[in-house]
């Protein structure tokens, strides 16, 4: 297996690049958090053009989970002191984790290679949608992220812009607020990696056309919406 060299912000073309996930299950015709991430690749592209745009459906192509070969693996590099991912290949045993690291490594290279990384995260039971979490268990492979000389995070540099959709209505203030489960692990996920510019961006109360419990809430949707909506084409436009 050819070891991966990922791009690190020392090597980093000056041309834009832009990881774009979408986790929802729905259509995009039906999804919030795929038309707010759509949004953004809009006025994105406007800008910088084509190139640099990389795109994953995490529902469509999903992430396989984890097996034992993966996590095998991963001990073994830890206990070598998380070396950096061009050096894992000289580290696999045997075919399992070869075919492990094989679906792993890409995912960490466009991670790497990454200025901006965009997720669209619709909330699922009060969290991430496992799809989603597939990717989040995969890439996070020990020592992926962290420079091996300097010990710091290779994703200090990295813009993350996670984009919500929740059915209900779960901001700072509502009942239902100690319920969300998914903005503050996506914080806490993405700062334990040593990401410093983070915004999530929330719609709230995106099936107000289907839950009969909030009826009379479709003002609130409408302005939730409108207000993500202006939020994203703020995080576009030249600052």
């Amino acid at each position: 297996m050819t070891p991966l060299t990922p791009r690190t912000r020392e090597t980093a073309t000056p041309h834009p690049t832009l990881l774009h996930l979408d986790s929802s299950a729905d259509l995009p015709a039906d999804s919030v958090s795929r038309r707010l991430t759509g949004l953004f690749v809009s006025g994105w592209r406007d800008r910088h053009g084509e190139r640099g745009h990389r795109y994953r459906d995490l529902s469509a192509d999903p992430v396989p989970p984890l097996t034992p070969a993966y996590t095998t693996l991963g001990r073994r590099v830890e206990r070598e002191g998380f070396v950096p991912p061009a050096k894992v290949p000289a580290l696999i045993a045997d075919a399992a984790e070869e075919r492990e690291w094989r679906q792993t490594a890409p995912l960490v290279d466009e991670l790497l290679a990454a200025d901006t990384l965009l997720l669209g995260v619709p909330m699922y039971n009060l969290s991430v949608p496992a799809s989603l979490k597939a990717w989040i268990d995969r890439v996070t492979f020990p020592g992926a992220f962290t420079d091996p000389d300097s010990g710091e995070s290779l994703l200090r540099d990295t813009r993350v812009i996670c984009v919500l959709a929740r059915g209900g209505a779960y901001g700072p203030g509502t009942p239902r607020e100690q319920s969300d489960f998914q903005a503050p692990y996506l914080r806490a996920y993405f700062g334990n990696l040593g990401v410093t510019d983070l915004t999530v961006v929330a719609a709230e109360l995106t099936r107000v056309d289907v839950l009969h419990h909030l009826a009379g809430l479709e003002d609130l949707a409408a302005a939730s919406l409108a207000a993500a909506e202006e939020t994203i084409r703020s995080l576009v436009r030249p600052a």
